[in-house]
């Protein structure tokens, strides 16, 4: 018997890797949060699944019905939306199950920020803007920020940023970062990347609190950098003609040249 946590990507239902399909398929028990999870992920459950919301359950009730199907030596899938590794309360799960011999394991999904860059249509990390991006998010109810953790220390790299779970504070958010990436910096806001409902909102640091409608409260994603709109930007080494790399040595390149010449 094993707990097996999921990553049930963005939103999408197709956004699911073939593994953790695979895994809801075959995992007689499944808990999942019915809040952010889509139905339609629920589908590849066994018909005769037992389905369970976690989204009224706090954490004791969720380790418990796991200590349940352990007991009677039932898979369990564990569905949670986007990835595991960022801001999924995995952790403290995982720490019970742990201490109570229970086995576990991992699936990776599409993480949220991925999605909202594929319904922007850019890449994050463009040659001679920006090389780096930070998932962060601001104190929320759930968790505080450790020290050093704060916008404005972010802001000091230049780097692409990704604020999630803080769109109710996105007009707090602008003017933090705006010392730093100026006012006329590309800024971005994806409610419900991948969903049906999807919304795309793009913008400056300066205008995007008025551009972004005050209804999207929740599940949505604050986006800021200069890679978010940039048309003139330097281009990989990667792929060029000159470029040395395993697959395709110039030098031999070279060599076949003079050779033919």
């Amino acid at each position: 018997m094993t707990v097996h946590f999921i990553g049930a990507g963005p939103g999408a239902p197709d956004l699911l890797t073939l593994r953790g399909r695979d895994l809801i398929a075959a995992c007689p028990v499944c808990l999942y949060a019915g809040s952010l999870v889509p139905r339609e992920v629920l589908n590849h459950c066994p018909p005769d699944a037992r389905l369970i919301d976690t989204a009224p359950l706090d954490l004791e009730a969720i380790v418990a019905a796991c200590r349940t199907a352990h007991w009677e030596g039932l898979d369990v899938a564990r569905l949670h939306s986007g990835d595991l590794s960022i801001w999924s309360a995995m952790g403290e799960q995982l720490r019970r199950l742990r201490q109570e011999g229970i086995p576990v394991s991992i699936t990776p999904g599409v993480p949220s920020f991925a999605a909202a860059a594929a319904a922007l249509g850019t890449e994050l990390t463009l040659p001679g803007l920006a090389q780096s991006l930070v998932l962060t998010r601001t104190p929320g109810r759930a968790s505080a920020m450790p020290p050093g953790e704060s916008l404005t220390n972010f802001a000091a790299t230049g780097a692409t940023l990704a604020i999630h779970l803080s769109i109710h504070r996105l007009a707090e958010v602008a003017e933090e970062l705006t010392p730093a990436y100026g006012a006329d910096c590309p800024a971005a806001v994806v409610y419900r990347a991948s969903w049906p409902d999807e919304r795309v909102v793009r913008a400056t640091l300066g205008t995007i609190a008025a551009a972004v409608d005050k209804g999207i409260e929740r599940t949505a994603l604050i986006l800021v950098g200069s890679a978010l709109a940039a048309e003139t930007f330097d281009e990989s080494r990667l792929y060029a003609a000159d470029y040395d790399r395993r697959f395709r040595p110039s030098s031999a390149r070279e060599e076949g040249g003079h050779s033919d010449g």
